[in-house]
């Protein structure tokens, strides 16, 4: 089966169109921008979200309640599965972590999640822990060494 007879059922992005290649190829004379008007001329484009004039979706929706987004605090995050990449006896801080390609940086802080099983005896340096992430990394006879915003130990007091 030819590519430029199928249509554009079947295909993900269809067959390219080719068109202001006369009359006959159903997509000549105005290129399929139809006749006067904005988009007819060249050089215009639209912004993401015009409805033809009709008010957009955008400001037809309420906005009401509260957002949080802009004040929310993120962490780069890792499973305690991946931190098996590591020898026996490491210490594994964010920079470790990124060093090896286990993850890529949200974040200055860090956090370990407690999905998956630790093999190796770690000493493992992030700022947040889940509570299954300590037992495991306990259990397997490492440490877990809670650090401050700034990747400090905090004093002890």
């Amino acid at each position: 089966m030819d590519l430029k007879t199928v249509g554009l059922k079947g295909l993900k992005h269809g067959v390219r169109r080719r068109i202001g290649r006369g009359v006959g190829s159903g997509m000549g004379k105005t290129s399929t921008r139809g006749h006067k008007g904005w988009g007819q001329r060249s050089g215009t484009s639209r912004r993401p979200g015009y409805e033809g004039g009709q008010m957009p979706i955008y400001r037809r929706v309420p906005k009401r309640g509260f957002t949080n987004a802009d004040f929310r605090t993120s962490y780069t995050i890792i499973n305690v599965s991946d931190l098996n990449v590591f020898d026996n006896g490491a210490t594994v801080d964010l920079d470790a972590v990124l060093a090896r390609d286990l993850t890529g940086k949200v974040t200055s802080l860090f956090k370990i999640l407690g999905n998956g099983k630790l093999d190796k005896k770690l000493t493992v340096r992030a700022q947040k822990f889940s509570a299954s992430a300590i037992q495991k990394i306990q259990a397997a006879g490492g440490s877990a060494v809670v650090l401050d915003s700034k990747g400090n130990e905090p004093q002890a007091s």
